[in-house]
């Protein structure tokens, strides 16, 4: 049985990193469609038992509740390692046998993706414990983990995550793989992530967001002035 991780940090103080390209309700509006993003493309994904929305985000809740996906309520406001790592505690204690665990800031992963990533995670042989990881594009961070069980290994997110997940994993004697897919590999964090996102095709709401509310070609004149 696999279950879905997205942890969802405040949608008011979300994507700092962007403060000089885009205004306070500029970046909350972005977080929100690529969050949506999300979870419309797990929504689709085939084999999923469900998805867990784990935040304290009152609207979060409700795009979790938009999807059927199941939420869980922070108790404080948690960083993405321990949100992670509790979500995946309470699957696990409840008997989920694998968790695919995503961030909201993805907006262009699908569920084509998603279904591959997991495939290739199933490919035998079925060793256990085993971690699939989907790097950045950047190989930094880990836009996409697969664990089976759900606390396979010490969650380890934040700067170098791709590398540190690997060595953890390794250390600890689990089987890691790793496979690159365009989607999955770009996550919005800066400036340049946003210009990435908006040369990409595609009609995700983060890139119709950008584009209807003008954001698209501001940007673009301030890199051409």
């Amino acid at each position: 049985m696999t279950w879905a991780i997205l942890p969802v940090k405040g949608l008011d103080t979300a994507k700092q990193r962007l403060s000089d390209a885009l205004a306070p309700d500029e970046r909350r509006d972005l977080f929100r469609a690529m969050i949506e993003d999300v979870l419309e493309a797990l929504s689709q994904v085939r084999g999923l038992a469900g998805i867990c929305v784990f935040t304290r985000d009152a609207e979060a809740v409700a795009l979790a509740e938009r999807y059927a996906a199941r939420h869980v309520m922070e108790g404080e406001s948690l960083g993405q390692t321990a949100a992670v790592t509790a979500a995946a505690s309470v699957l696990a204690a409840e008997g989920v046998t694998d968790v695919v665990c995503l961030p909201g800031d993805i907006p262009l992963a699908t569920a084509t993706e998603i279904e591959q990533v997991l495939a290739h995670h199933r490919v035998p042989p079925d060793t256990r414990p085993r971690v699939t990881v989907v790097p950045a594009r950047d190989k930094l961070g880990s836009n996409c983990m697969v664990c089976s069980p759900p606390d396979a290994l010490p969650f380890q997110f934040g700067n170098d995550s791709f590398s540190r997940h690997l060595a953890v994993a390794r250390q600890a004697g689990v089987a890691v793989r790793t496979i690159e897919f365009p989607g999955l590999g770009l996550d919005v964090d800066t400036p340049e992530d946003l210009a990435i996102l908006l040369q990409r095709q595609g009609s995700s709401r983060a890139q119709t967001y950008l584009r209807e509310n003008g954001i698209a070609a501001r940007l673009l004149q301030a890199e051409a002035s």
